[in-house]
Formats: structure tokens, sequence, C-alpha cells
């Protein structure tokens, strides 16, 4: 009942039109971030500590811009609940797909390596991108709320995406191996692991972090090719994916390296625009700050 209750609720706000949906977003603004003041300081902890090189002023300017582009990424996601295929190509566009494409046609999987950036939930929508017969997934963490994971399984499935949860991910992927089916799989790979998990550690923004290395021994083990997904905003609502391949032979690469790779990339877009990336997640939580 709460599912169809909420369902209903999204719906209806889904067919906003995008014109009144950021007038929404504008008032949401200010009840998030001056009324309930939602990881304020999280957010600012985060963003001294990742640019100590920076002043108040610009500090407080990132903040308030990635605030308002926040509030924009939630509305954003309920959209895609009824948008169109055909709309939502103009609002989210792929660079370089046809590369992507070439690799596939000649048998390759590919990785998709992908951050808290941008509008990323859009990016479900490649599939519709791409040949019909490729397997098109998403590997995602399971929310603790059921309900609003029921949903957002439906909102990031509309476009044909799978929906694989974190922990099945190796059984997925050795299935589609075993059917020798051709995968592009998105990782959202920029979590931080769990204190236990804690194996490797790489210099990102200004600290010294544990990382998530399964993706790097997936693409190993099953030869998938890794293309990292740079993420620019043309204008309010309108997205850009360019892939930039990672590297010609990520097998023959030293343990590591291509994570490594992957956290300078993130960190070089993170630089050009830090508003549009995830601060409220507590990324650095068992991280050193390097003073």
């Amino acid at each position: 009942m709460l599912y169809l209750l909420l369902s209903f609720v999204i719906k209806l706000i889904s067919y906003i039109p995008f014109s009144i949906l950021y007038i929404i977003s504008n008032c949401l603004y200010t009840i998030v971030y001056n009324l309930f003041r939602y990881r304020r300081k999280l957010v600012r902890k985060n963003l001294i500590e990742s640019f100590p090189q920076k002043s108040t002023k610009e500090i407080i300017s990132i903040e308030t811009k990635f605030y308002q582009h926040f509030c924009d990424l939630i509305l954003e996601t309920i959209k895609l609940y009824t948008i169109s295929p055909k709309d939502i190509k103009l609002h989210m566009k792929f660079k370089n797909v046809e590369d992507i494409k070439v690799s596939q046609r000649s048998g390759k999987s590919i990785a998709l390596f992908l951050g808290h950036y941008g509008n990323w939930e859009w990016i479900s929508s490649l599939p519709i991108w791409l040949d019909s017969n490729i397997i098109g997934a998403q590997i995602y963490h399971e929310l603790r709320n059921k309900t609003l994971d029921q949903l957002m399984l439906t909102i990031r499935g509309r476009m044909g995406s799978s929906n694989i949860e974190m922990r099945k991910t190796a059984r997925f992927v050795n299935t589609q191996a075993n059917l020798g089916n051709v995968c592009t799989i998105g990782f959202i790979a920029d979590q931080s692991p769990t204190k236990k998990d804690a194996k490797h550690f790489l210099h990102f923004l200004n600290h010294t972090t544990p990382v998530l290395v399964g993706t790097e021994k997936i693409i190993k083990r099953y030869d998938y090719e890794p293309w990292f997904v740079k993420v620019t905003r043309k204008k309010r609502g309108f997205y850009e994916a360019e892939f930039i391949k990672m590297h010609e032979n990520a097998q023959n690469l030293d343990d590591y390296k291509l994570t490594s790779i992957y956290y300078d990339l993130l960190e070089e877009m993170i630089c050009m625009c830090p508003e549009l990336y995830l601060w409220t997640h507590n990324r650095f939580k068992h991280a050193k700050y390097n003073t």
C-alpha cells in the first residue's frame, strides 16, 4: 500500500514540465539548505578538507551551488519515472558512444567507471543508445527502506537497464560470461568500503582514502574494456556523458593501477566543477585528511 501511494505521488510530480519543476527545486533548496540545514556540517567539512587552497568565500559558493544542484537532482530523478526515451535523449546525451558500439560488436564487454557526479541516475538511459542485443546493467547498493528501494529499481530500469545488487555482481557477470553475452555494466566505484574491507588506499581530494577494487578485479578476470564516464552539465537539466577509454589492455596493468587511473580522472572532473559532486556522501569516513 505504501509503495502504491508513494508511486502515485512520484508519478504525479514526474509529469510536471521541466520549467515548473525547477521553480519547485528553487523552493526545495531554501527548505533543504536554509531551514533543515541537511548535512551542512558534513558538506562544509568535506569541501574544506578537499580544497584547502580555497577561501571561505569560495567554499561557501561551491556549497550553495551544490545544494542547488542536489535539489535539481532529486526532481530530475523523479522525472525519470515517466519521461519518454525521446525526451531523455535530448536531456542526457552520450559522446563517443559509437566507439563503445564498435567494441561491443567485436564481442567485447564494457565496464563503465562512474562517480556520484552530475546526474548519474540519467546515465541509466544508455541502453536506448546501444544495439538491442547488448545486455545493459548497473550495480547498485540496496537501500534500507524497502519501499524506496523498490521504487528506485523501477525508475532506474525504465530505459532497459538491469539493476544488479552489489553483492550479486560476481554471480551476474559470471553467468553472462558463461552465456556468451556482451554486456555494458556501470559501476559507481567511488563509494567508501567498510572499515574491515579497507584494504587499499589512494590519494583522492587531499585525503588518503580506502577505495573499492572489485570493479578492477572483475575487469581483469573477465577481460572487460574499462571506460571512464566524464560528465558535464551543459545547462540546467542538460548533461553530456563522454566515454574515455582508460587503457587498451587492462589485464597487463599492475594491481590497483586501473583503480588509480579512475580516481585520477574522477578528481580531475570534480575539480573542474566541484558543485556537481555528491558532497553529502560521507566518502571520507575512513580516510586520513592530509593536512
